[in-house]
Parts: C-alpha cells; structure tokens; sequence
C-alpha cells in the first residue's frame, strides 16, 4: 500500500512539473512572437510614411504601400489573436488596444487609396505610426517576463 502511494505521489509531482514546465514554454513562446511583432511594427513605422509620400507621385511605390498596409494589418490580426499566458495577459491587452488603433488607421488610409484619394497627410494624421512606436515599451516589458 505504501509503494503505491509513494507511486501516485510520484506521478502527480511528475505532471505537476510537466504543467509549471509547459507554462514557462508558452510564456518564452509568447515573448519570442510579440518580439518578432515588435521588429515587424517597427520596420513598418520606419519605412511606410516616406513610401506614403513617394506613393503620392509613383503607382509601383502605391502599389508597394499597399501591400506593406495589407501585410501590417494581418500582422497585427495575428497577433490579436494570439493566445497569451496569464502572466503577460494585461500586457497583451495593451498591444492588442494599441493594435486596434492602428487598424483603424490603416483601414482609413487602404479606404482613401481605393476611393483614389491618396494623401500622404492622411497618413501622418492617423496614429498607426505613433500607435505602432508606442508597442517597443510594452514588449520591452513582456520580454522581461521571458528572462
């Protein structure tokens, strides 16, 4: 009788462990994609709004800006939809809040490249680039987690 309680005091520190192992794997999974969204946001912030303004004068740089807007608005659904680990939780709600602002300023800016309004002030006026900036702080922080 002992050796069988021994044997399930065993196993379930076993899983117990197996489970804090899993959790530490997600959150260093988590914090490795929300770096890899980070370097992609930042990437974009630096390099659309000169495009937006070539893209004004030049079809191939319009065409350029909007495939980079596309792509940054599937970067950020991704995102939002990642499944984060209860430690980073109200961390990742701040990106996602920060996401959906920047979403919406894409969505403007795509909107005026359909209608043939293509502006590089529409651009600089919305918050993607601010909104996208801000998100360094924030992964910072969840990267802190992940050390």
């Amino acid at each position: 009788m002992k050796k069988i309680a021994i044997g399930l005091l065993l196993v379930s520190s076993m899983l117990g462990g197996c489970s804090i192992l899993e959790g530490v794997n997600n959150t260093l999974s988590y914090v490795d994609e929300a770096t890899e969204y980070a370097n992609e946001a930042n990437t974009f912030a630096e390099e659309a709004p000169a495009l937006a303004e070539q893209a004004v004068r030049d079809d191939q740089a319009a065409q350029e800006l909007e495939t980079k807007l596309e792509d940054m608005k599937q970067d950020i659904e991704e995102f939002n939809e990642l499944e984060s680990p209860d430690m980073t939780a109200d961390l990742h709600d701040q990106v996602v809040d920060h996401n959906n602002r920047a979403l919406e300023g894409i969505n403007v800016y795509l909107d005026n490249m359909e209608n043939g309004k293509l502006d590089s002030k529409v651009i600089e006026n919305t918050e993607v680039f601010q909104t996208l900036n801000e998100l360094t702080s924030i992964i910072d922080q969840i990267q802190q987690i992940g050390e």
